[in-house]
């Protein structure tokens, strides 16, 4: 399974922001047994998740650090605007229309984007044909009342 290219699968927000959106797919992630990488094309996003992943739920939170954290190489999920993978994530969240570069190393790469903003919309696509072009098994999955509905 090493040597499987990565999988990106997209999810196109239509019914929630990122913020509901993005600790749920963090959970699911986690229960794998997989690390993560949240990575971000704005600081002000890693600020703004560094707080809202302990809070956004009453009765739980996600064990996460900014990269820039002394021991960030032990935390299950790490927020970044960095190309690196300091805790060997299997999984790889992009946000705010980062960019992927080397998915070496990652099982899955989680494009999120947000439907509504046109800028996001276009970056998507051209990272869907991007990555199809390098031969990466894409997915993609839209936000329905219930959950995601993979389309292709």
């Amino acid at each position: 399974m090493a040597d499987a290219p990565c999988e990106v699968w997209f999810y196109h927000l239509e019914r929630t922001g990122l913020d509901q959106a993005l600790p749920e797919l963090l959970e699911k992630t986690l229960q794998r047994g997989w690390k993560a990488i949240v990575r971000s094309s704005a600081s002000e996003r890693i600020d703004h998740l560094d707080g809202w992943l302990w809070s956004y739920r009453d009765e739980s939170f996600l064990p996460h650090a900014p990269a820039d954290e002394p021991n960030a190489a032990r935390q299950p999920i790490l927020l970044t605007t960095r190309a690196d993978n300091p805790n060997a994530a299997d999984a790889l969240f992009l946000v705010d229309g980062a960019e992927p570069g080397d998915l070496a190393g990652y099982q899955r790469c989680i494009v999120i984007f947000d439907g509504a903003d046109q800028a996001q919309l276009e970056a998507a696509r051209a990272q869907f044909r991007s990555a199809k072009a390098k031969g990466h098994p894409v997915s993609y999955w839209k936000q329905q009342a219930r959950g995601w509905e993979k389309q292709a």
